[in-house]
Formats: structure tokens, C-alpha cells, sequence
């Protein structure tokens, strides 16, 4: 798979991961909002597109995968916040916690770009031994 094709299809993942996290915030009421700083909706976005515009190089469909999704959550967390005044809102509740589906997102996205760059990384070790 090219680095276009890997672009896209981190750009498609973060954009189905933002669309489902916000249907899934604006179906489902929540009392539970957590407020977001300038400085963290900054680092967020710029964070995301950093995600995007690196990932991708990785010659890995699964890092680009993960890289789009945890990107999404990110964006989602970013656009959230922007919309719901009181903060992003965290429709998963159960006992002392509350979260939403794109701290999940988050969540699995980096597991999965961790992995694939492992994986990666194992699959080309002898590469990794060359002088730069």
C-alpha cells in the first residue's frame, strides 16, 4: 500500500471515528461533562494532525489504521468540546467513573499504532541495525 492510500486511510478512519463519537454524544444525554483548557484543545489538535501527517510514512496499513482512529478520537474530543459549553460530554457512566467513546477511541487507536510499529519494527529489524 502506497503512502497515499495509507493517508487515506487515516484520514477515513479519523473521520468515521469523529462522525460516530459525535452522533453517539448528541444521541445520548449526559449530566456528566468534563471541561477542556485552550492549551489542551490546542496540544489535541495539533497533536492529531502531526498523527496523520506522520503515521502514514510508516509503510504499516494497521499503523495508519490506529493513527486514524486515535486521531478521530482527538478530533472528536476537539469538536466536543467547542460545541458543548459545559465541556465534552461523558455519556459512559458506570460506578466512579465517567468517559466517552473517544477516550476509547483514543485509547484503542494508540494500542493498536503501538503494536503495529512494533510489529513493523520486528519485521524490519535488520533494517534497524544499519548506520543512518
Amino acid at each position: 500500500m502506497s503512502t497515499r492510500a495509507r493517508r487515506v486511510l487515516a484520514a477515513a478512519a479519523a473521520l468515521v471515528v469523529t462522525a460516530i463519537v459525535l452522533a453517539q454524544e448528541a444521541a445520548t444525554p449526559s449530566p456528566y461533562h468534563h471541561p477542556r483548557s485552550a492549551g489542551a484543545l490546542v496540544l489535541m489538535a495539533a497533536l492529531a494532525a502531526l498523527v496523520l501527517a506522520i503515521v502514514p510514512r510508516i509503510r504499516s496499513s494497521a499503523a495508519a489504521l490506529g493513527g486514524g482512529v486515535a486521531a478521530g478520537g482527538a478530533i472528536a474530543m476537539l469538536v466536543s468540546a467547542l460545541v458543548w459549553q459545559a465541556g465534552v460530554p461523558d455519556p459512559l457512566v458506570g460506578g466512579d467513573y465517567a468517559f466517552n467513546l473517544a477516550d476509547v477511541a483514543v485509547l484503542l487507536g494508540d494500542v493498536t499504532l503501538l503494536v503495529a510499529a512494533v510489529v513493523h519494527g520486528w519485521d524490519n529489524r535488520r533494517a534497524l541495525r544499519r548506520p543512518v
